[in-house]
């Protein structure tokens, strides 16, 4: 009951209490309560922490990538940068550089040698990107389609983990015309040997087999995680089509590979262009300049002739050959696109 200022009494239709909660309802929650429901909400994003915080963690930030830049700067950008000043210059280590400007670069463009170890290396680079990803793009599809076995993947995968100097060595026995297990097996079946080292036919096609044996792991293991990201729906519904396994591989695998296949291709031609210890330790560069690959040019001007300021320029040309080629397969392959939506 409520006296009114009229001396009458009434009754509330609403109490007090339930008005005041009312209102306070209809207010919003305070902000205690706001910050217990947000804290509860699950998923809700974090702050954005003050740019005084940030400011505060910048010098944590740079001692801690310190080792890296230093690493860097003294393993990977002095030497690239003196490279190119010593491709300026005359330079056999006991003297001090002398400033040339282009004339390395015209003894380059007149050098024989230089293009003659050229044209091998494109030999050797054309046999490796060819038969390396073609060979390696089957054995990942085998692997993905046929078999689950974990240590047939291990096996395939093997070779990789085997440094250059030992697969060369190895290889080196086995293809030894007198004492090889290879030429022992060809003598048995057709009765006569065959210098796959020693002749200047073979020497470039055995060293691009023994690449390709070495890398056939890792890029077949690069493929069959892109075949990973393959539906298989689109698989089963080749086969409901009536497409084949071969129909398969042509029209639904090797094209949503691409990007895959892109950068396998890439990394190939990089690592044939600068194959050096397998010739090194194989054939020396012969017989009669057979397998002579540009890094082993360069390796002879620089650490027989002492000439570094002409071994430098050959790196040069060596480094600038390498970005044109590899920017242009980027481009035409259109590797930043894939078919796979």
């Amino acid at each position: 009951m409520v006296v009114t200022s009229q001396g009458k009494l009434t009754t509330p239709t609403t109490p007090p209490s339930a008005a005041v909660t009312t209102t306070a309802t209809d207010l919003g929650p305070t902000p205690h309560a706001r910050k217990v429901r947000s804290a509860r909400k699950p998923g809700r994003s974090t702050p954005t922490r003050s740019a005084a915080a940030r400011r505060r963690d910048l010098p944590a930030a740079l001692v801690l990538i310190l080792p890296a830049v230093a690493g860097f700067a003294v393993f990977f950008a002095y030497p690239t940068l003196r490279g190119i000043y010593l491709s300026f210059t005359d330079f056999h280590v006991l003297t001090p550089p002398q400033w040339v400007g282009l004339a390395n670069f015209q003894q380059m463009f007149g050098d024989d040698v230089f293009w003659h170890s050229l044209l091998v290396t494109v030999y050797f680079v054309a046999l490796s990107v060819s038969f390396g990803t073609l060979i390696s793009l089957v054995t990942a599809v085998v692997l993905h389609r046929v078999t689950r076995s974990s240590l047939l993947r291990g096996v395939i995968l093997l070779p990789f983990l085997i440094s250059n100097v030992i697969a060369a060595l190895v290889w080196q026995w086995m293809l030894d015309p007198s004492l090889g297990i290879v030429n022992s097996v060809l003598k048995h079946l057709t009765g006569h040997s065959i210098l796959f080292l020693g002749s200047g036919g073979w020497a470039i096609p055995s060293l691009a087999a023994i690449s390709v044996w070495k890398w056939m792991g890792y890029y077949a293991l690069l493929i069959f995680a892109g075949l990973q990201t393959i539906p298989s729906t689109i698989y089963e519904a080749g086969r409901v089509d009536g497409a084949s396994e071969t129909q398969m591989f042509r029209r639904l695998t090797v094209p949503l590979l691409r990007p895959i296949l892109v950068m396998v291709v890439v990394l190939t031609v990089i690592n044939s262009f600068q194959v050096f210890d397998i010739v090194q330790v194989t054939t020396r560069g012969g017989p009669a300049n057979a397998s002579n690959v540009l890094q082993m040019y360069i390796y002879d001007k620089a650490f027989r002739q002492f000439d570094f300021g002409y071994a430098a320029t050959l790196s040069l040309a060596l480094f600038a050959l390498l970005i044109t080629v590899t920017f242009t397969q980027l481009r035409l392959a259109r590797a930043n696109e894939s078919d796979l939506t």
